[in-house]
């Protein structure tokens, strides 16, 4: 984390940058003798950290139905019959299809491939019916949609291919004749209607096998064969990312490291492994989810780096490192294996950059691509918990790498933390490796991004480069837009040390979400910007090349010491808490409850079930989450908290709550969370947490735990079985108003970006330091009320432009409330 003395020269003015644009009016100017309430001073002589092209980027990961039923353009869910209780507890072989008659999903050795191992069996005058993605299969009147399927008959028969819905025929119906062997069978429809609730129906007149059964949209982003949903495709398209992170994330580093094969047992749950996603669609393997549903690997690594080409962005991917992460917590210690994935990495790199007589360039020119991809950037690994094991494992990669490939920069990572052992421990290796880069990660409230603009302040100028690749604020309301903006100011300034950003993740089929925040919401129908995604945009596209030195004033910090009543909970975990003391600083009671009589005393959320057991308080519900229950004065300070707390049964351990001012803002001791593998301090502030400090660590069952809380002020120490767990600080001000200013070399233009993170309006005096500038700029706007979300049918958050004709070398402008404002001016 950044040192005081960091801190507090960011208190006195350090250079800074960000913005957001808003939905709101340009002030009227104000003569620059006016009272400002901020000032913004440009030394347009010194120059500032260059910015590289590829500073901002987007991170695709199949994650919330983003590529089956999301970017990737099918219709037809569960199209070649794999779905498996493996992806899903629910699923099943017919998932998403209706049966008519007798149908039966076989997999034997009459299949269509070795790697493609179900298939249908379709009995005569019978038909299969699918329901697509969300309400059903989207088609628009008048626009065309190509079917396929792989078909066998050993006898002959027609195939009547049908789109309907409840009102009835979509299309005119199309037949196709079967005879003989597996082989392709192609029909075209031209939507007679509009409608989100289409079905795509199959009938045979005798009995058929089935596979691959697909209806695309003819209409493609750049009509790509096995092409991308064109409007999902557009709008990451608009953001001009420097390069495109892919395929992610925890499909990554976790399941088996084992091949889809007849060695593995046809192994379900596997690491995304790339030589799965190549070649023909109905050759390709398929695979579990981590995130809860079947992947078909239609969208593969062809199409990133294809997608990557098109839209202009560096590919960048990434490999298993044989350790698993987001959880699993394993590494893998086959040597054989080690050596087969460090292999596949080698070759992945000569698919992507190989000459097209190379073996596996030639794979690239077979599926329609014989120039190189141009791959510079390679990440090892994912988020990995046990930093020592994947650091030994990555450097076996990196020197595979770098002893054929010199010029590939091989990532490193942090792990899935923005602080603590992991982290530390990790960047430690980092730099004693002396790696080229390290992805650090991590998702944290509002206020944390408002607290640590200074983030990269104090990073060794000589140390490895950062690649921030995953990161959000928790929410898609403007506050988290906002939040974003004023963190992306000390990213910029710190472009020196921050080479590549991402937010995280990229999209969301909102029937199909098992992570929030996300910057692009779809369903079958429609997709639409979060505020987050205003943010990245306006950020995006006005980059600058270069930083160019600047200073704010600040706002004074009015935070007095942490205040507020205390708190019980859990977290799907039954735990039993007794002898509660709660003692002010000189001594006095003011909470004693040994539960000997009633719970009178304490509120609850209505979360769980709490009951005297025994002489303690005890909450019984293993299945639910933050069940926290209050005692006490919200302006209690300085005061000591003790706790006896003894855990039952369930996934984790502990939460104490103090300086708990209602049910979103308060602080909690989280002892055994993560699945009961770490300890950690959160703070809630309007109901996004951010971690504060965290240790490895577990709680024992039926084990009983003395807690002592001690609050001062703003100084916190924190006791377990009476001895100190560990202590901290919470006095960095959540500063509101931020900015920083960059030239765009090609435009001559000085782009003035500040962030104004507050309910009032901001009057600033900008100095542009002597600067010969034009009388006008160009101001692109993002404001509205802090609690604005943006959805399919409203969307408050939408950048505004205008021009303000009141630039000179000093001048004075007025920063709506809760707004981010790009000013680009040109320079004489």
């Amino acid at each position: 984390m950044p040192s005081t003395a960091a801190r507090t020269r960011w208190r006195l003015g350090l250079t800074t940058t960000a913005l957001l644009t808003a939905t709101a009016l340009v002030p009227a100017p104000a003569h620059a003798e006016d009272v400002t309430d901020y000032a913004i001073s440009v030394d347009p002589s010194a120059q500032g950290a260059k910015i590289d092209d590829t500073m901002y980027g987007v991170f695709f990961e199949d994650i919330n139905r983003a590529a089956d039923g999301g970017l990737y353009a099918e219709l037809v869910q569960n199209r070649s019959f794999e779905y498996s209780t493996a992806d899903n507890g629910s699923y099943t072989p017919l998932t998403s299809w209706a049966v008519g008659g007798t149908a039966e999903v076989v997999n034997d050795s009459g299949r269509l491939n070795e790697r493609n191992r179900n298939y249908l069996s379709l009995g005569a005058g019978s038909s299969v019916t699918n329901a697509g993605y969300n309400t059903g299969i989207r088609v628009d009147q008048g626009k065309r949609y190509d079917f396929s399927v792989w078909a066998r008959a050993t006898s002959g028969t027609t195939l009547t291919v049908s789109l309907k819905d409840t009102a009835g025929t979509l299309a005119t119906a199309r037949q196709v004749a079967v005879k003989g062997g597996w082989a392709k069978y192609k029909a075209t429809f031209t939507a007679t209607r509009t409608s989100n609730r289409g079905r795509l129906a199959v009938a045979s007149t005798n009995a058929a096998a089935l596979d691959e059964v697909s209806l695309f949209p003819r209409e493609t982003y750049k009509n790509q064969p096995n092409g991308l949903r064109k409007d999902l495709a557009e709008k990451i398209a608009a953001l001009k990312p420097g390069f495109v992170r892919f395929p992610g994330g925890c499909l990554v580093n976790t399941g088996s490291m084992e091949d889809y094969s007849e060695a593995s047992n046809w192994q379900r749950k596997r690491s995304y492994q790339w030589k799965d996603t190549i070649g023909p669609v109905e050759q390709r393997a398929t695979n579990a989810n981590f995130w809860g549903y079947n992947q078909s690997y239609g969208l593969g690594y062809y199409e990133y780096f294809r997608f990557s080409e098109d839209i202009g962005a560096m590919p960048l991917p990434v490999v298993p490192a044989l350790v698993t992460g987001c959880g699993q917590n394993k590494a893998t210690d086959d040597e054989a294996l080690l050596q087969r994935h460090i292999q596949d990495t080698l070759d992945l790199i000569e698919f992507a950059n190989g000459p097209a007589t190379s073996k596996w360039g030639k794979v690239r020119a077979q599926m329609g691509h014989p120039k190189p991809f141009h791959l510079t950037h390679l990440g090892v690994g994912n988020e990995e918990n046990l930093p020592k094991e994947f650091f030994a494992r990555f450097e076996r990669f990196r020197t595979a790498i770098k002893a054929k490939y010199p010029d590939i920069t091989v990532i490193s990572n942090s792990g899935p933390d923005d602080a603590g052992t992991t982290f530390d421990t990790a960047w430690q290796l980092n730099r004693e490796g002396k790696v080229d880069m390290v992805d650090e990660h991590y998702y944290n409230s509002p206020n944390w991004f408002l607290q640590n603009n200074d983030r990269y302040d104090s990073y060794d100028r000589n140390g490895p480069k950062v690649f921030l690749g995953e990161y959000a604020s928790q929410g898609n309301a403007w506050k988290n837009g906002l939040s974003e903006a004023a963190f992306m100011t000390g990213l910029e300034r710190n472009a020196d040390v921050v080479k590549l950003a991402s937010y995280a993740p990229l999209l969301a089929n909102e029937d199909y979400v098992q992570w929030r925040p996300d910057m692009i919401w779809f369903n079958n129908r429609a997709s639409w910007n979060s505020a987050n995604y205003e943010v990245q945009k306006l950020f995006m596209t006005n980059v600058g090349d270069r930083v160019v030195p600047s200073k704010a004033t600040t706002t004074p910090n009015v935070s007095g010491p942490i205040t507020g009543a205390v708190g019980l909970s859990t977290w799907a975990t039954s735990a039993a808490y007794d002898d509660v003391k709660v003692t002010s600083a000189d001594g006095s009671t003011l909470l004693r409850d040994d539960f000997s009589g009633d719970a009178s005393k304490w509120t609850g959320s209505g979360r769980g079930s709490w009951s005297i057991q025994d002489g303690a308080y005890v909450q019984t519900d293993t299945a639910a989450e933050n069940t926290m229950v209050t005692a006490g004065d919200p302006a209690w300070k300085d005061y000591d908290l003790h706790v006896k707390a003894t855990k039952k049964s369930g996934k984790e351990g502990f939460l104490v709550a103090f300086g708990v001012k209602d049910t979103g803002n308060y602080y909690w001791w989280n002892l055994g969370g993560w699945n009961n593998t770490q300890s950690a301090i959160e703070q809630a502030v309007d109901g996004g947490k951010g971690t504060l400090m965290t240790k490895p660590g577990s709680i024992e069952t039926g084990r009983a735990y003395d807690i002592d809380i001690k609050v001062r002020g703003r100084q916190v120490t924190l006791f377990l079985d009476g001895k100190e767990w560990g202590s901290f600080k919470d006095d960095k001000p959540a500063e509101p108003f931020r900015q920083v200013v960059t030239k765009d070399a090609k435009t001559g233009d000085l782009i003035v970006k500040v962030v104004n993170a507050q309910s009032a309006e901001a009057r600033t005096a900008v100095d542009l330091g002597g600067a010969e500038v034009a009388s006008t700029a160009r101001v692109t706007t993002l404001a509205a009320d802090e609690d604005a979300v943006n959805t399919e049918t409203d969307t408050p958050v939408t950048p505004v432009t205008s021009t303000f004709r009141g630039v000179a070398k000093k001048f004075t402008y007025t920063f709506p409330a809760n707004s981010v404002t790009f000013l680009r001016i040109k320079q004489r």
